[in-house]
């Protein structure tokens, strides 16, 4: 019974990815930013519930920008679950950029792609954040890097964010929770270590009562820090909201 209902769930998944990437194609150039920024978070909170995923929001989302959210990351769910509680613009890894479908759907949603292992891209990421931090926008990074476990949070690396330091824009740190109808630590969504994909999409789609839960922190300025250590104070806000 598990599995079929699987099966019906990742049906309705599949054919929300593909209308999502037709409307992104088909309509998305004919409307405003607003009104792709309404959209991109209509389908993220959709998306939630073909997952059988209840969308948990406690603090407050930022109402506009200038401003970088800072989170914890933990699966390939993190970014829809953001969009549905708050649309932003994120920085995602190059190569999401060509991935079939999937590729479509995060430059429709703004991404701004990062080759990681350029301190050269890495630069002239941190120029454009900057310049559309400039223009009133939210954007979203990961300081982890990578995805972990979700049990604990790993250290932060600092470099996106000078972004926010170099035009005096303020951080929001957001803590990212996947837990179970009784309130205990889910691990379907996980995508660490020798996890595929399919694997972490089976899990969830195999699991009921999942929780998302977003905790928004009060935002927070570099006050004559550098970024070394905002990070490292980020990192201890979103340990902290994690355990209330």
């Amino acid at each position: 019974m598990r599995q079929l209902k699987a099966l019906w769930r990742i049906s309705r998944v599949l054919l929300h990815v593909l209308a999502g990437a037709w409307r992104v194609r088909m309509v998305f150039p004919r409307l405003t930013q607003p009104e792709r920024d309404a959209q991109v978070q209509a389908w993220a909170q959709a998306m939630l519930a073909r997952l059988a995923i209840q969308l948990v929001v406690h603090g407050k989302p930022p109402v506009g920008g200038p401003l970088l959210l800072a989170a914890n990351h933990i699966s390939w769910l993190d970014i829809v679950v953001i969009h549905a509680a708050r649309h932003c613009r994120f920085i995602s890894k190059s190569d999401i950029q060509h991935w079939p479908v999937v590729g479509t759907l995060a430059t429709g949603a703004g991404t701004l792609y990062i080759e990681r292992a350029s301190r050269r891209d890495a630069m002239r990421v941190v120029h454009h954040m900057a310049e559309r931090l400039s223009a009133g926008e939210v954007l979203a990074v990961f300081p982890e890097g990578t995805t972990g476990d979700g049990s604990h949070v790993l250290p932060f690396h600092a470099n996106l964010l000078q972004a926010a330091i170099a035009v005096n824009a303020p951080v929001q740190p957001v803590a990212l929770q996947f837990v179970d109808a009784q309130g205990q630590q889910s691990f379907a969504p996980c995508y660490i270590g020798d996890d595929t994909l399919i694997g972490s999409l089976w899990r969830t789609l195999c699991s009921d009562g999942i929780h998302a839960v977003v905790h928004f922190g009060s935002p927070q300025t570099a006050d004559g820090r550098d970024r070394r250590a905002w990070a490292a104070a980020l990192r201890d806000t979103i340990i902290a909201l994690r355990q209330r």
